[in-house]
């Protein structure tokens, strides 16, 4: 499987800089090998090595091309978990398609910083060779979130005292926002708040994920009822 670089113009597509450094004393390429390259927007390139050294990269494009964005965009907004989960969080969201993450400072989420959130999103990107990176919005606060609803076609909350399954309230829509809320749970004022700007409350199954891995399989389950995947 070829290596995935982020360059802001797949037309000049040399490594430099980090993504140099990388390329040459990390994973040792040699002249000749191939490698993809995207602006993180859809546009991507196949390239070859013609040379290289610590400081730049150069390459020939063999192919280009551009992938259209999914017709039917997922995106979460995330309860920030404690530190040492919040990476990992942002790396199932975004190896699962996610279009956008929007991290939440709920009442009781544990987490209180996202400034990294960004920087994982695009090493999983690299990762799940993704020609889109996800968007990371700024931290939002419960009113914050609730104003965000109005710009999706369905937004469904997952908890565990929901009493209808998730295959019953997933439509085809174009634009969908999932919850996942923090560990301790979200708030009956939350919740009340969600459902009064026309969130629907589903229940993923019956056993009770982890905020940082919940995200991950409600992206699954969404994707697969739409028949995404």
């Amino acid at each position: 499987m070829l290596q995935l670089f982020f360059v802001e113009n797949v037309a000049n597509p040399n490594l430099v800089g980090d993504n140099a450094h990388h390329a040459e004393r990390v994973l040792r390429m040699r002249i000749g090998e191939e490698i993809l390259v995207s602006d993180g927007q859809g546009s991507w390139a196949r390239c070859s090595i013609s040379s290289i050294n610590k400081k730049e990269v150069e390459l020939a494009v063999i192919e280009s091309g551009f992938e259209e964005s999914p017709k039917n965009q997922i995106s979460v907004l995330q309860a920030i978990p404690k530190s040492d989960r919040a990476k990992e969080t942002v790396e199932l969201l975004t190896s699962a398609g996610v279009t956008n993450i929007y991290p939440w400072q709920s009442l009781r989420a544990i987490g209180k910083e996202s400034d990294k959130w960004q920087v994982a999103a695009i090493e999983a990107s690299k990762q799940s060779r993704r020609f889109y990176i996800p968007t990371v919005s700024p931290k939002l606060d419960t009113s914050a979130a609730v104003e965000l609803f109005k710009d999706f076609n369905q937004v469904l909350i997952c908890h565990e005292s929901a009493k209808v399954q998730i295959s019953k309230e997933v439509n085809s829509a174009a634009k969908t926002l999932i919850v996942i809320g923090p560990e301790g749970g979200i708030t009956d004022e939350e919740l009340a708040a969600f459902e009064g700007a026309g969130g629907k409350v589903i229940k993923l199954g019956r056993p009770v994920l982890r905020s940082a891995h919940a995200g991950i399989a409600a992206i699954s389950a969404v994707s697969a009822l739409m028949k995404v995947w």
